[in-house]
């Protein structure tokens, strides 16, 4: 990252209202290239419908979604993951039945040529052929390269949030929003989806993340912005969080709590 790039990703005095509830209330931040960013907050903060709006679920009332440089607000997810802006979900999306190498392939067919039917039906042999060779790269890049033949259901839990990383990655991100990514994780699979996330972004992706596991927020982001009733709370490093008095009261607890 160079410190004066420009912002991959600017949200803009956003607002976003449901009837009467103002979930987003003039929402401002930038997310600068090749870095990790994270999005944090209470419950009911507006997190996820930030990511909502960013990523084409909602459009919103006011206000501006910036995605290299041009207004996206308000496009369909469609077409935002055509321009390489990718989004996960905090439940896993997977096909289950699938095995985990077909789910890789799915996840090809933002890049290939071959429509989706034709591909997995096996109609069109060389966009099936690359589709498997770039499969098989990203399921090694992940080490889940032992699992290609695997159903998807008997996965544990670890396994399963970093096969979503990798129906992710193989949609050729420029941009991935990562929503919750270590949910339900012991400390174990933490550790290895933090280093699967740094090794994304060393890969050339930006990412920005969602998430409440503060060790996890704190060891990988380089800033975080802090959300509170669907307005911007305070923005800093990691260690400028840490010790921010409002952050502190408003969310973290205390200090020992974002350690």
């Amino acid at each position: 990252m160079v410190p004066d790039s420009k912002p991959i990703l600017e949200v803009q005095n956003l607002t976003r209202r449901f009837g009467g509830l103002l979930a987003i209330n003039d929402f401002s931040f930038k997310v600068l290239p090749g870095t990790i960013h994270g999005l944090i907050g209470p419950n009911g903060a507006g997190k996820t419908t930030t990511f909502n709006v960013i990523s084409g679920f909602y459009a919103p009332t006011s206000g501006q979604v910036l995605y290299e440089g041009e207004n996206v607000s308000g496009r369909k997810t469609s077409a935002l993951a055509e321009l390489g802006l990718i989004r996960t979900f905090q439940g896993t999306t997977l096909f289950q039945e699938f095995s985990v190498l077909d789910n890789v392939r799915i996840g090809c067919h933002r890049s290939a040529k071959a429509g989706f039917l034709s591909r997995i039906l096996g109609t069109d042999r060389d966009v099936e052929s690359a589709a498997t060779a770039k499969a098989l790269e990203i399921l090694e890049f992940f080490g889940l390269q032992d699992l290609t033949g695997e159903p998807t259901v008997n996965l544990p839990h670890g396994h399963q949030r970093a096969l979503g990383m990798a129906v992710a990655l193989a949609a050729d991100p420029k941009l991935i929003l990562l929503d919750e990514p270590f949910t339900g994780m012991n400390p174990e699979e933490t550790g290895r989806m933090m280093e699967l996330v740094r090794l994304v972004r060393d890969r050339g992706v930006t990412v920005m993340l969602v998430e409440h596991d503060m060790q996890a927020v704190m060891g990988l982001c380089e800033t975080i912005t802090v959300m509170n009733f669907g307005t911007l709370l305070t923005e800093g490093t990691p260690e400028q969080v840490r010790k921010d008095p409002v952050v502190i009261e408003a969310y973290l607890g205390s200090a020992s709590h974002a350690a």
